[in-house]
């Protein structure tokens, strides 16, 4: 299957040209989808709208610079991960990225939860990844949500790759107990 790298070229091309009716329907395209992003990265609405303003202001300042090598809304998403994260290191937020110090089988080998009495929804899922610590729900995020594989998190937050697994991992499992916890607290 082959990706269309050049979708809504023309609108595109009208917004290098500085067409401010294009702009504002590109952004519209995408604004919705890059808040999501801002959101779970920061984890704050304010925060998360400031850093999606801000998002837009670069990639219109560097939009000369697409040259439709891939699709604009990975190019955006890119973007948009991207001031987040230089954000939260500015921010000096604690990250909690430790370092591997358990046998990696460990993460291999996927303890068995019965979500079948459990109810899971979205919002609910939603909710417990806001409540892990800023690393966990970062990795997490970047992992699940955006489709980064474990070796661009690495690269991005300047981590080990090991360190972007574990952390991973160990979002995955406070998520579970989250949820369980949650669903014993209903049943109460």
């Amino acid at each position: 299957m082959k990706v269309q790298l050049d979708i809504h070229k023309d609108l595109l091309e009208l917004c290098k040209a500085g067409n401010e009716k294009a702009q504002f329907r590109l952004y519209n395209l995408y604004a919705k989808a890059m808040y999501n992003i801002c959101f779970r990265m920061m984890n704050n609405r304010e925060e998360a709208e400031d850093m999606l303003q801000e998002a837009f202001a670069e990639t219109f300042q560097k939009l000369n610079t697409f040259r439709y090598e891939s699709t604009f809304g990975a190019w955006i998403k890119r973007i948009v991960v991207n001031k987040c994260i230089n954000r939260l290191k500015k921010k000096k937020v604690e990250l909690e990225l430790e370092e591997n110090i358990h046998d990696n089988r460990e993460e291999e080998e996927e303890e068995y939860v019965d979500f079948e009495n459990i109810k899971l929804n979205v919002k609910n899922v939603y909710n417990e990844i806001e409540k892990l610590p800023a690393g966990y729900r970062i990795i997490f995020s970047l992992y699940i949500l955006e489709g980064y594989d474990h070796k661009e998190i690495a690269q991005i937050l300047g981590i080990s790759v090991s360190t972007s697994k574990t952390q991973y991992y160990r979002a995955k499992l406070k998520i579970k107990e989250q949820l369980i916890e949650r669903n014993e607290a209903r049943q109460a």
